[in-house]
C-alpha cells in the first residue's frame, strides 16, 4: 500500500511538470500502451476435453415369428340367465316366510317360498265339494226320470216318435251341465287352495324380497325377485376390428349351426382379488347396439354357485359370483400363423417403435393390424431378428448410442392366460 502511494505521487509529480500541451498526449500514449499490452499478451484459459455423455441403457427383446392365439378383451356386467317376478295368485295374509326366501338365500325346486292364510279357500273347497255331490245327485234322478219316461211312452203304444221334451233330454242335459260346472268349481277352489303356497319354480336364489310376515296382500300384489341358478350370462360388446378374429356362434332359420364348439370365455374380476370363472360364448345378438355401433355376445358360465374342491385341478374361482358385478373377458379367437407381436409398452403414439441396430437407437415407423392391451401384431415396420426396445424412453433422436441388454422372459405363463388357451383347446377351436 505505500509502495502504491509513493509511486503514484511521484507520477503526479511528473505529470504536473510536463507541459499543458502535452499532457494530452502523453494520456493517449498512455492508454495505447495499455491496450496494446492487453491486445497483445491475450489471457489463455485452461479448457478441458468436453466429458463424453454416459450411453443410455436399454432393453431389448429379438423378434421372432411365431403362431399367436388371440384373446379378444371385452367387459360386461353378470346377468341371471332366468329370472322371474313372484306374483300372489290369491289375496290373503302371509303366515309363512321361508328362511330362503330372504335376499341371497337359497332354495330347491317346488320349496314351498311363502305361505298365504288356506283357510277361507278351505272352506270353499268342501262348499264346491258339496255343491258337487249335488250335481251328481241330480243328474242320477234325470237320468231314472228320463229312462221312466221312455218306458211310459212305450207303454201307451201310439208308434210315434217322442219328443225330447217327453223324454226329459233337456232336463237331462241341464242336470250333466250343472255336474261339469260343479266339478270345474271345485277344481278352481282346490287350484286357488294349492296357491296359497307360493313354490319356486326352479332351483335359484333369492334376488328380492318385497313381503314379510303378517303382511295382507291382494292377488296380483308382487312378492320378490328370484332367478334360477344354474347359469349366468354376461352380455359382452365386440369391437368391430376385433370381429373378424372370433368364432361367433351364429344360428339360420333353415340350416343347422356351422359348428358346434363354441368359444371358450374367461371372465375376470378384482372385487375381492385375481377371481376368475370360465364360461363359453353361446350365442350372437341379432341386431347391432344402436348407441354403441358395436355387436354383442352373451357369454354363459354353467353352475356358478357350485362348490368347488380346493383339492381339485380346475382353475377357477372358489368364490361364487355375484349378480351385477362387472367383470372383464377374454375371448378364445383365432390363432394367426407366422406374425410379429411386440409388447404395447414399446410402441409410440401408435405409430413407431425404437429398435437397436450397431449399438445405436434406430426410430422404426410401423403399422399395427391389431391390438390388444397389451400386446400388438404388427403388419409392417419389424421383420425378424430386429432388436426391440421394450424400454420406455422419451422424445430420443435416432443416432443415440445406447448398452443393450437382452430382456429375459419369466419362467412361468401367466395363469389368466393358460386358462384361456386350455379352455379354447378343450372347445377344439
Amino acid at each position: 500500500m505505500l509502495c502504491a502511494e509513493n509511486y503514484a505521487r511521484i507520477a503526479l509529480s511528473i505529470f504536473d511538470r510536463i507541459d499543458r500541451r502535452l499532457r494530452p498526449f502523453i494520456i493517449l500514449l498512455g492508454f495505447l500502451l495499455v491496450a496494446g499490452l492487453f491486445f497483445f499478451n491475450e489471457p489463455t484459459p485452461d479448457r478441458a476435453a468436453p466429458a463424453r455423455p454416459a450411453p443410455i441403457s436399454v432393453e431389448v427383446m429379438p423378434l421372432v415369428r411365431e403362431n399367436m392365439q388371440i384373446n379378444v378383451e371385452s367387459y360386461g356386467t353378470v346377468q341371471p340367465r332366468t329370472q322371474s317376478m313372484l306374483v300372489a295368485q290369491v289375496s290373503g295374509q302371509i303366515t309363512r316366510v321361508n328362511p330362503a326366501f330372504r335376499d341371497g338365500g337359497f332354495f330347491d325346486k317346488n320349496e314351498v317360498l311363502l305361505e298365504i292364510d288356506p283357510r277361507d279357500y278351505a272352506a270353499n273347497v268342501k262348499i264346491a265339494e258339496a255343491s258337487l255331490v249335488d250335481a251328481q245327485q241330480l243328474l242320477m234322478e234325470e237320468t231314472a226320470r228320463a229312462k221312466q219316461a221312455e218306458k211310459d211312452w212305450e207303454r201307451l203304444g201310439r208308434g210315434e216318435k217322442p219328443s225330447d221334451l217327453v223324454l226329459r233330454k233337456p232336463q237331462l242335459l241341464a242336470a250333466k251341465a250343472r255336474l261339469a260346472s260343479a266339478s270345474a268349481n271345485l277344481d278352481k277352489v282346490q287350484l286357488d287352495l294349492e296357491r296359497t303356497r307360493i313354490r319356486a319354480p326352479y332351483a335359484g336364489r333369492t334376488l328380492k324380497s318385497l313381503v314379510d310376515l303378517g303382511q295382507v296382500v291382494s292377488m296380483n300384489a308382487q312378492l320378490g325377485e328370484i332367478y334360477a341358478t344354474d347359469a349366468v350370462e354376461v352380455r359382452l360388446p365386440i369391437r368391430n376390428r376385433d370381429l373378424a378374429y372370433v368364432h361367433l356362434p351364429e344360428r339360420y332359420t333353415n340350416s343347422q349351426p356351422e359348428s358346434d364348439e363354441l368359444p371358450a370365455v374367461v371372465l375376470t374380476s378384482q372385487l375381492t382379488g385375481n377371481e376368475f370363472w370360465e364360461g363359453k360364448i353361446v350365442r350372437t345378438e341379432s341386431a347391432i347396439d344402436t348407441n354403441a355401433r358395436q355387436l354383442h355376445v352373451v357369454a354363459k358360465i354353467d353352475e356358478p354357485f357350485a362348490a368347488i374342491d380346493p383339492n381339485s385341478d380346475q382353475q377357477t374361482s372358489t368364490r361364487p359370483i355375484k349378480i351385477g358385478e362387472y367383470v372383464n373377458a377374454f375371448i378364445s379367437g383365432k390363432t394367426l400363423s407366422d406374425v410379429i407381436a411386440i409388447p404395447v409398452d414399446a410402441i409410440y403414439q401408435s405409430s413407431y417403435v425404437y429398435t437397436v441396430v450397431d449399438g445405436l437407437l434406430q426410430r422404426r415407423a410401423i403399422e399395427i393390424t391389431w391390438q390388444s392391451g397389451d400386446r400388438a401384431i404388427i403388419g409392417s415396420g419389424l421383420e425378424e431378428g430386429d432388436r426391440l426396445v421394450i424400454t420406455p424412453l422419451g422424445q430420443v433422436t435416432s443416432g443415440v448410442r445406447v448398452t443393450a441388454t437382452e430382456f429375459e422372459p419369466p419362467a412361468t405363463a401367466d395363469v389368466l392366460q393358460n386358462s384361456v388357451t386350455g379352455s379354447n383347446q378343450d372347445a377344439g377351436t
